[in-house]
């Protein structure tokens, strides 16, 4: 997990399972910290590669009655951190002038922070957003700010990994370094196009675990507010 705040100056806190054990605590200090003290101009990002789960939505704010929820390891005794958590932490605090960019990489993550405006977009680039407000539940947008998020694969999809870099990595981390390498200026509709080529060639040509034939990873983008993906220079 990594998480980047600030501006030209910034900080950076990389939570890495084999010195900072990814527990429920940590995870949550971290996501304290991310909020802490910012001002308008910054900058904030999160980044979770990881385990992701759902589980039934219980207080009526899901469109499709699924909550989605992080994976600590001790989740078996403190139990997982769902969405509705990391929008009151991360999300609705951020004042105007801030920006926040999350890049999801984990299974069932199209709509992980709750953000009221989810974009559907086909291989053509042609895209329309979607509104998931749920009417009378509660808000789910920024205190004025902006809140973007770039998610490994559908709400009802699983996120898998590759072995490009050495490792196993989570193929949107792959795609989304590998596309912002290649083309460090471009829009947010042309990133999205990137990663979504990226992924399925990466079936038949970097070594994508061996189920991955057999399921379907498209990547997701969400947001607080909408905005013309293809004229908006993606910066974080």
């Amino acid at each position: 997990m990594i998480l980047y705040q600030g501006r030209e100056n910034g900080r950076i806190t990389v939570l890495h399972p084999k010195s900072y054990l990814l527990t429920k605590k940590n995870i949550r200090a971290a996501l304290q910290w991310l909020v802490q003290g910012f001002q308008p101009g910054d900058s904030l990002v999160f980044h979770y590669s990881g385990h992701g789960s759902q589980a039934r939505d219980l207080d009526g704010d899901e469109v499709d009655g699924y909550d989605e929820s992080l994976v600590p390891v001790d989740y078996q005794t403190e139990g997982r951190i769902l969405d509705d958590e990391l929008n009151a932490t991360i999300v609705r605090p951020l004042p105007k002038g801030t920006a926040l960019h999350s890049i999801m990489d984990t299974c069932f993550s199209g709509t992980f922070l709750d953000l009221p405006n989810v974009c559907r977009i086909n291989r053509q680039g042609n895209y329309r957003w979607e509104d998931h407000c749920i009417p009378h539940a509660a808000y789910k947008g920024t205190s004025g700010g902006l809140a973007i998020s770039i998610s490994g694969c559908d709400d009802n999809q699983n996120s898998v990994d590759t072995t490009a870099f050495g490792p196993a990595t989570g193929a949107l981390t792959y795609s989304f370094v590998q596309t912002l390498r290649q083309e460090p200026r471009l829009t947010y509709g042309r990133l999205l196009t990137s990663m979504h080529n990226r992924i399925r060639a990466a079936r038949d040509a970097i070594g994508l675990n061996s189920n991955a034939p057999h399921l379907s990873q498209e990547p997701q983008l969400s947001s607080s507010f909408k905005f013309e993906i293809h004229s908006k220079p993606f910066t974080i």
